[in-house]
């Protein structure tokens, strides 16, 4: 278990944090449209905030459990992609020269957060019904985005989200061709809690002490 100095969440983590969020929402609203934020990252970004303020451990708890592996792998594929290479495409967008560099910058969000929220925990706790509620919520939005919101567009010309939450694979030009778009969907609904939420479950059970248990 991690050893840190207990107590609430600074004030300087919880202005800088909305600062950042008062950029990033309108930019994101305006370029992006809503839709953007049915993508679990940026839900995780909602859920980050809200609980920053009412120091909530179960918020942060969901947040941490549903993108920290997540985010891991959107590391490295940003960094083999910044080598002029390419490893899953997920990561092309932030290479895009029709998105300005502010956009791209703001992006970056993916490699920090998670760092934050493993901080976040450790000073409020970790709470175990973290892995239960976020399967359920990202659920429901994988099903949403899947049957409600554009697939894959061949040479798209706008910005605007399509393939969220990579519901028919990870490029946005093309789905996947290694399963029928249902076999992709149920994989991606069933191993997400297997593979990325539950390691990371484990891990802050491990690492992390409970709410209330300073």
């Amino acid at each position: 278990m991690i050893d840190v100095a207990v107590g609430t969440i600074p004030l300087a983590v919880k202005l800088g944090y909305s600062a950042f969020m008062a950029v990033l929402v309108p930019v994101y609203l305006r370029h992006y449209g809503p839709t953007n934020f049915l993508y679990l990252c940026d839900v995780a970004l909602l859920l980050t905030l809200a609980g920053v303020w009412l120091e909530s451990p179960l918020l942060l708890s969901v947040a941490t459990t549903g993108i920290l592996v997540p985010q891991m792998f959107w590391l490295a594929d940003f960094i083999v992609r910044a080598t002029r290479r390419r490893a899953t495409g997920m990561t092309d967008y932030m290479f895009d020269p029709r998105r300005s560099r502010l956009l791209r910058g703001l992006s970056l969000f993916h490699g920090w957060l998670p760092l934050l929220l493993v901080y976040l925990v450790a000073r409020v706790g970790y709470d175990p019904r973290a892995f239960w509620v976020w399967t359920g919520l990202a659920t429901l939005l994988l099903l949403v985005c899947y049957f409600y919101l554009p697939p894959p567009t061949p040479h798209r010309q706008g910005i605007t989200p399509v393939n969220i939450n990579y519901v028919y694979g990870l490029s946005d030009e093309v789905p996947q061709r290694w399963m029928p778009g249902w076999a992709w969907m149920v994989f991606i609904v069933i191993g997400s809690p297997l593979l990325l939420y539950a390691p990371a479950h484990g891990l802050m059970l491990w690492l992390m002490p409970l709410p209330g248990a300073h």
